[in-house]
């Protein structure tokens, strides 16, 4: 599937608080929810729609995303402005959420929704629609080039995935931000 990404309209802006950044702006924070699902209303456990009265929660790779888009601008709670270059260091001065990244990015460009895997032990749940207007029929895992692929791990992934009738993904991110993807179909013998 490559379909133009879902990006919200408008410009807006977060706070940098803690290593996440913070939408305040009620408005705002709907319609990134909204146009996109980014972030997480504070507070709400399942949001339905945009009927929340909370700021939202952004995580480093969202909003870095959201930046590199346009979308967003992220300011300190001092009032100055956190660049792109400096929101980027950040998040790439850990390889792990440089890989995330890369993955992220290239997921959201085709046009998927991508939303935390913690709940299913990977690393991201990929939508089509977004959540609450589909279950996610994708769980997807990053592999870090220093990992020793094993089988019995993706085994334990692919039965996870089978048992929750989502589809397993292994993403090899590259150097250079091109990513492979490996989607495993299980078949009954």
């Amino acid at each position: 599937m490559s379909a133009a990404p879902k990006l919200p309209r408008g410009r807006h802006t977060g706070f940098l608080v803690e290593g996440s950044v913070i939408v305040t702006s009620l408005e705002s924070s709907r319609t990134l929810y909204a146009e996109g699902f980014f972030g997480t209303p504070i507070g709400v456990e399942k949001p339905k729609g945009v009927d929340f009265d909370a700021p939202l929660k952004l995580n480093l790779i969202e909003a870095l995303y959201l930046v590199e888009r346009g979308v967003l601008e992220v300011r300190r709670l001092d009032g100055s402005l956190v660049s792109f270059e400096e929101l980027r260091g950040l998040v790439e001065s850990v390889e792990e959420l440089r890989l995330l990244y890369t993955v992220y990015r290239d997921l959201r460009d085709r046009g998927f929704i991508v939303r935390s895997g913690l709940k299913y032990g990977s690393d991201f749940t990929v939508y089509r629609l977004g959540p609450g207007l589909e279950h996610a029929p994708y769980i997807l895992h990053v592999y870090r080039g220093f990992e020793r692929l094993d089988p019995t791990e993706i085994v334990r992934a692919g039965r996870l995935s089978h048992s929750v009738r989502k589809t397993f993904i292994l993403a090899f991110p590259s150097r250079d931000g091109r990513v492979t993807y490996l989607m495993f179909n299980w078949l009954k013998l």
